[in-house]
């Protein structure tokens, strides 16, 4: 109990780490506007918006490390716009004052559209869109007096993932014999990052000085395509390949005409739409850690939805 560890948001991302935290005998605090988070003797849930100045002041006070895993209300970049910058200023703001590390859940987004693997030593200057806010928060942090560590993942993948391109829309319907609606093309390499990894990755930084005020990417396995995905998926389950409808990124740009919801994924559609490979082999090294293996992972994330079926 002598360490306390400060998770801010329960989502798939905060809930993991706080689980990872408490296993290893670590305090670890987690603050949502609910009051939620993981049941477990060594995890304290309180009630407290991160985003408010005056509701997070002194709550970093004596923390090891702030793990930072709150993301925007909405999948917009105005929305992004709006709520992300000042509640990491909050966060940094606060973290600096207790002198404690933020490690800072981040995406890929701020790289924009790469051709080739993707690697911690290529520019992060994205100007469009929900690239652009990320490419802000990057340089906000870096910019800071706080000390801070980003660790960026690919599509999460695994328990409690829901929202991702290999959340509820692919598992549900593979797992209940029906027909996966996916996007952009499905022979095209891909990279997925297993959640429990990300976390692990997260914690290691914490604690490694030698990484810190830096930008790391999360241990991920080689990439495999979408179609590969959906296969392993259902072979995991003991199930039938599943039948797949690939909306071309035409179609999303049609839709988003009308549809904000649409509109907002179109613009990631390049994602989908050219192979997208996250390299995380210098993190790897930096921290010591290797990513699950691709078939593990998707075994233990059809355990979990079965669980949740």
């Amino acid at each position: 109990m002598s360490e306390l560890h400060i998770v801010t948001g329960a989502g798939p991302t905060g809930t993991t780490i706080a689980e990872q935290l408490a296993a290893a005998g670590k305090h670890v605090r987690v603050l949502t506007r609910s009051g939620s988070g993981p049941d477990h003797p060594l995890v304290e849930r309180r009630k407290v918006n991160a985003t408010l100045p005056e509701q997070l002041s002194g709550e970093f006070d004596g923390a090891t490390a702030v793990y930072h895993c709150l993301g925007g209300s909405e999948y917009t970049a105005k929305v992004w716009r709006a709520e992300l910058p000042p509640a990491e200023r909050t966060v940094l703001d606060e973290a600096e004052k207790a002198s404690t590390v933020v490690v800072f859940a981040e995406n890929l987004y701020s790289y924009g559209k790469v051709d080739g693997p993707i690697t911690e030593n290529l520019p992060r200057n994205a100007d469009f869109g929900k690239p652009s806010v990320r490419t802000q928060l990057v340089r906000a942090r870096e910019a800071h007096a706080a000390t801070t560590v980003s660790v960026a993942a690919a599509d999460f993948l695994g328990p409690y993932v829901r929202a991702s391109l290999a959340g509820e829309q692919v598992f549900v319907p593979i797992l209940t014999g029906k027909r996966v609606q996916a996007f952009g093309k499905l022979d095209l390499p891909h990279s997925y990052t297993y959640m429990p990894d990300l976390a692990a990755a997260m914690i290691r930084a914490a604690a490694d000085e030698s990484v810190w005020n830096s930008f790391l990417h999360a241990p991920t396995a080689p990439p495999i395509t979408q179609q590969q995905l959906f296969d392993a998926i259902a072979a995991a389950a003991g199930l039938a390949a599943p039948k797949v409808f690939a909306a071309p990124a035409a179609l999303l740009r049609m839709m988003g005409i009308a549809n904000e919801t649409m509109r907002e994924l179109a613009e990631m559609s390049y994602q989908v739409t050219r192979p997208f490979v996250l390299d995380s082999s210098a993190s790897e090294q930096r921290l010591g850690l290797h990513p699950t293996p691709i078939d593990e992972a998707i075994a233990a994330t059809v355990a979990w939805w079965q669980t949740q079926l």
